[in-house]
């Protein structure tokens, strides 16, 4: 069986690796394209050389996030490769390029973290989840919520439930990380915060969201993206004292970085799941999550772009003393390659 996949951004490249390897294991051929939808190389080519992920045998180098540009390309490297199947993660722009192309070029479409919704239409990952789920053969889900959902939509595909791929990951490498890259600062002394989502790296939300942060009174290390940067200093917005802003940091370097913090505020989907692996409680940076179970058990409050409710979030953030395994138990990419093998039929 060979399984051709898509990946482009940050967070694909982490989901990636347990899988990969599960695939190796298990003697499934995987071809990997990588789209270049995330080009800076400490938020892609870093992952290959930290983590051991197998190299992608097709880079695009497109440097867009547009997915009319991402189409053709992957739909000719499909055409060449024939795979039995594409492989899909998330609800990127790279995501939803190669959804499209899987149906231009009548290949089954698996997608990796199915069913997820936020409930906000004005998000575009919102929209690329809901195209994708719709042209996805089969769908693997991270909790029974997921699968509900999907079949309140009545989604055609397959749908199970089999956890959470980042769960591995974060079980994996969440010691290395902190083994190699010492923090310098006392454990749970300091917040990490995140901002790198397109609706708030503008103004006036990205100005709202600083003078939040601005108004705490401890340490707050700010790892900025190349985008979120640019915005800060283009608009002139000044960062408090105690606000350190950084450059990008690879996988291992945040992980080790977050997973000692006392709170983690952050717009990125990811990381409020990670956050509760780590078991840090989370600010959410966004008026609605994908992820609400971390807020239902009250590990994660969304606060939006509040300035008030930023300082009162982080200030009284604390972890509950009970809480369910969610996302499942680590095993989600086993389960996976099962259920491909299980499934697609001999060539």
């Amino acid at each position: 069986m060979k399984v051709l996949t898509v990946v482009g951004n940050r967070p694909q490249f982490i989901k990636s690796g347990p899988l990969s390897f599960a695939f190796l294991v298990a003697g499934v051929e995987e071809v990997v394209v990588h789209t270049g939808q995330h080009y800076d190389r400490e938020l892609s080519e870093v992952f290959v050389e930290e983590l051991g992920l197998p190299r992608p045998q097709y880079r695009l180098e497109l440097k867009t996030a547009d997915p009319e540009v991402m189409e053709p390309e992957i739909t000719r490297v499909m055409r060449r490769e024939e795979p039995d199947l594409v492989l899909v993660y998330g609800d990127t722009n790279s995501t939803l390029a190669g959804a499209r192309a899987s149906a231009e070029a009548s290949v089954p479409l698996a997608h990796v973290e199915a069913g997820l919704r936020s409930g906000d239409l004005t998000m575009p990952e919102e929209r690329a989840r809901i195209e994708v789920d719709r042209l996805s053969w089969l769908l693997f889900c991270p909790d029974d919520r997921s699968r509900e959902t999907l079949a309140e939509e009545g989604v055609l595909g397959q749908a199970h439930v089999v956890g959470d791929v980042m769960a591995e990951a974060c079980s994996r490498f969440a010691p290395i990380a902190r083994e190699r890259f010492p923090i310098p600062f006392e454990p749970r002394s300091y917040v990490v915060a995140t901002v790198h989502r397109e609706a708030n790296v503008f103004q006036p939300r990205l100005g709202r969201i600083m003078e939040g942060l601005n108004r705490l009174n401890e340490r707050i290390v700010f790892p900025a993206h190349p985008r979120t940067r640019s915005q800060i200093e283009k608009e002139g917005i000044e960062l408090g004292e105690h606000v350190h802003l950084t450059d990008p940091l690879s996988y291992l370097e945040l992980a080790s970085l977050a997973s000692q913090a006392r709170v983690i505020a952050t717009d990125s989907g990811g990381l409020q799941k990670e956050a509760y692996w780590y078991d840090v409680p989370c600010v959410t940076l966004r008026p609605s999550t994908e992820w609400m179970a971390t807020v239902e058990v009250g590990a994660n409050i969304l606060v939006d772009d509040d300035p008030d409710a930023i300082e009162a979030a982080v200030t009284i953030a604390t972890m509950p003393e009970t809480r369910p395994q969610l996302y499942g138990d680590g095993r989600a990419s086993a389960r996976i390659v099962s259920l491909l093998v299980a499934t697609m039929p001999d060539r």
